[in-house]
């Protein structure tokens, strides 16, 4: 056994967690496609700074979690693992002019993110997110569409289940009077509170309401809900969009106190989660609009939403409901030989069916024909073909368990064809 093992938090993917990663990836990209979001391949790296400014010097994520890396050579810029993808897409977006396009623009990638977290289950430093962004749309329209697509891909995954927790965190205008009125709740319990809840009473009380402290989640039971302070345009906002999901059959159910602790989130927030499911097993992902953040970075107000969704939770979800898609089989076809000296034609014949459309390997084992057959039953082909000394082909059928007369190459691979056709 190697002394290396894969860093904590970091791990290998094997069959079957391998191939239902790739099927949910796929998915993804197809349900993204089907409802019209251009695809936006962002870099692993971007400047550190980029993160600190849209996510927040003192937040968790920068302060903690973020990996840096160190400046080489005459590049004087620090660059860091993305930890998420909006920051990145709003980034693209100023770049490359995107506010010149109709809008909103519609952007969707599947990435790869990394934060200096603590491992456990359905939490890795190294994780994958199905991100979706629509930036240039402020009617409450957009956010059904958005909302509507992330239930509807974890739908066809199988979780039909699934639930969306919505909220409203009001605006610039009727925000700062409810935070002042968080404050005033909290402030008789502050005693009570840890020390990193004590800081965030001081400097963003929103905080206090996903605190997983016992002191904080108890006073966060009776606190006074956001919704309640709305200004009237938050309020028609959220009234419309908790109205359209019900009529488009989406399952909402009023979460008051989930909130976005920073500025730039606006209106509309959302988790999507399975009911009965304890703790972060539950939640599969969540979104906001976030119309702060285009200006915030440098770009013209433009009011922007999205989601993220993990696909290692709904791998994992999908595991433990017994959901996980079929691991591929092995080859329909292996192409055998009898003589040691036939290995470069059996890959040529293995090739060649491929290239028909057939899943097809040739073994290059030098190995006696019957341990060759042996294989290709273990491996759960359909049919063997085999190269005889004299070049003609012949063919074995492992489901009939019959076998056909050696015969010119042409018409045993057409043979072979219709049989992995006609079983399939």
């Amino acid at each position: 056994m190697s002394g290396f093992q894969s860093p904590r938090g970091l791990r290998d993917l094997l069959e079957p967690l391998a191939s239902a990663h790739g099927w949910a990836t796929d998915r993804a990209w197809a349900a993204a496609d089907a409802a019209g979001y251009a695809r936006i391949e962002l870099p692993i790296a971007e400047e550190s700074a980029l993160f600190e400014r849209a996510v927040g010097g003192t937040s968790d994520i920068v302060s903690k979690e973020l990996y840096r890396l160190e400046p080489r050579g005459d590049d004087a810029i620090t660059l860091a693992l993305r930890p998420e993808a909006t920051a990145g897409a709003v980034r693209a977006y100023i770049q490359h002019g995107m506010r010149s396009q109709p809008q909103p623009v519609r952007l969707a990638t599947v990435a790869q993110l990394f934060r200096y977290d603590r491992p456990q289950k359905g939490r890795y430093r190294q994780f994958t997110q199905f991100d979706i962004e629509a930036i240039g749309d402020g009617g409450p329209g957009i956010d059904l569409e958005v909302i509507e697509l992330g239930a509807a891909y974890l739908r066809e995954l199988g979780l039909t289940d699934v639930q969306v927790h919505l909220n409203s965190v009001g605006c610039a205008t009727c925000r700062p009077a409810y935070v002042e009125t968080l404050r005033a709740h909290f402030t008789p319990a502050a005693q009570e509170l840890s020390e990193v809840d004590q800081s965030r009473l001081a400097t963003n009380p929103l905080r206090l309401l996903d605190s997983k402290e016992p002191a904080a989640v108890k006073r966060a039971a009776s606190a006074p809900v956001i919704t309640d302070h709305l200004c009237a345009d938050c309020a028609a906002h959220h009234a419309a969009v908790t109205a359209g999901l019900a009529t488009i059959g989406v399952t909402v159910l009023a979460a008051p106190r989930l909130v976005r602790g920073l500025d730039y989130y606006t209106r509309t927030a959302w988790e999507y989660l399975l009911p009965g499911e304890q703790g972060q097993q539950g939640a599969l992902g969540g979104g906001g609009r976030y119309d702060g953040l285009v200006e915030l970075l440098g770009g013209t107000p433009t009011p922007a939403i999205g989601f993220a969704i993990g696909i290692d939770r709904v791998v994992l979800a999908l595991e433990a409901r017994g959901l996980l898609p079929a691991v591929a089989g092995g080859p329909a076809i292996v192409v055998a030989g009898i003589e040691p000296d036939s290995v470069a034609d059996r890959v040529a014949i293995a090739g060649q069916l491929r290239a028909a459309g057939a899943s097809a390997r040739a073994d290059v084992s030098t190995r006696k024909i019957g341990k060759q057959l042996e294989g290709a039953v273990r491996d759960g082909a359909l049919a063997v073909i085999i190269v005889e000394p004299d070049g003609r082909l012949t063919l074995r059928d492992l489901v009939k368990a019959n076998q056909a007369e050696p015969a010119e190459r042409g018409g045993v691979i057409a043979a072979a064809l219709r049989l992995v056709q006609n079983e399939g």
